[in-house]
């Protein structure tokens, strides 16, 4: 099934839940439920997002965005990512002052919206499981936030029906509530990462470096760049230098970077005598037309 297609799942489940939800507060003139069905909906509302984020990056490179839209899941994940902070942030919030002022609960009405939160939001976490992308891993963030806040309502609801421990809830509650803090800030760090253009952390660029330079014929390699668009699809760009042109390393270099793990590779070979005006060949400095030849080629990483 296709990463949107899962999203997609778990933003009608969120929806629907928090419908019933709605509805269920106000035959029961529960305000506790009601609040409980807007931040639902909130959810559904940012899941909703990231299904759209998710089917616009599966479009094709254009004459707008040459480089595809594979951003825009990451976008996605972001997006969604900081939502998790916010509400984990009220979650801590609501849980200190309950903390300190413990009040009684309904105990069945908990029991029964917790075994159903737990049934809907367990679902929509095995749809999101699994997923590569930032965007569809913040969505099953999302989905895990709802499923251990549901499990710490059903488990709550029972030490409190036998008990007077009030305080359970916050406690549980904040133990969550830093749980997905922890794995947010790193998901968020993954996004981040990707829109600065950081090289990818499965690729080492010595190893690399080393690589190409162990082909024979290649003097030197130099202008090395990395990046990823979406977190799995890693481009390449460098410069090699070769006593003169030949056409065959160039096949060797892709070869070799394919094999590290680079999909999209952009390679520019040039000759003892004539090489760019810097070392480093500088991005945006001028360079003589008939210092260097140009080979472009995009390979699928097998």
């Amino acid at each position: 099934m296709k990463a949107e297609k899962k999203i997609f799942i778990a933003f009608l489940l969120n929806l629907l839940f928090s419908v019933a939800e709605f509805i269920g507060g106000i035959l029961t003139g529960s305000i506790a439920i009601l609040s409980d069905s807007v931040h639902d909906l909130g959810d559904a509302t940012g899941i909703g997002t990231s299904y759209l984020f998710e089917k616009k990056s599966k479009k094709a490179p254009d004459g707008v965005y040459t480089y595809g839209y594979g951003r825009f899941s990451v976008l996605g994940g972001v997006l969604t990512t900081l939502l998790l902070l916010i509400g984990s942030g009220i979650v801590i919030y609501g849980a200190v002052c309950r903390f300190f002022n413990p009040v009684p609960v309904n105990y069945d009405g908990m029991l029964i919206l917790a075994s159903a939160g737990l049934v809907v939001n367990a679902l929509a976490a095995y749809f999101t499981h699994g997923g590569r992308s930032v965007n569809q891993r913040a969505v099953n963030l999302h989905m895990l936030e709802d499923v251990l806040g549901w499990a710490i309502v059903w488990v709550g609801a029972w030490i409190m029906r036998f008990t007077d421990f009030y305080w359970i809830d916050s406690v549980l509650s904040l133990a969550v509530a830093f749980f997905i803090l922890f794995n947010a800030f790193k998901n968020l760090k993954e996004g981040l990462d990707i829109f600065l253009m950081k090289k990818p952390n499965h690729i080492d660029l010595k190893s690399l470096r080393e690589s190409v330079l162990e082909i024979d014929g290649v003097m030197g390699v130099h202008h090395i760049h990395l990046w990823t668009m979406d977190g799995e699809s890693v481009y390449a760009t460098l410069h090699i230098v070769c006593a003169q042109y030949d056409p065959s390393l160039q096949a060797a270099v892709q070869e070799k970077l394919q094999a590290l793990g680079v999909s999209h590779i952009t390679l520019q070979t040039e000759t003892a005598e004539n090489r760019c005006l810097e070392e480093e060949c500088r991005v945006g400095e001028e360079r003589k037309s008939s210092a260097c030849s140009h080979h472009h080629a995009h390979c699928r990483h097998q």
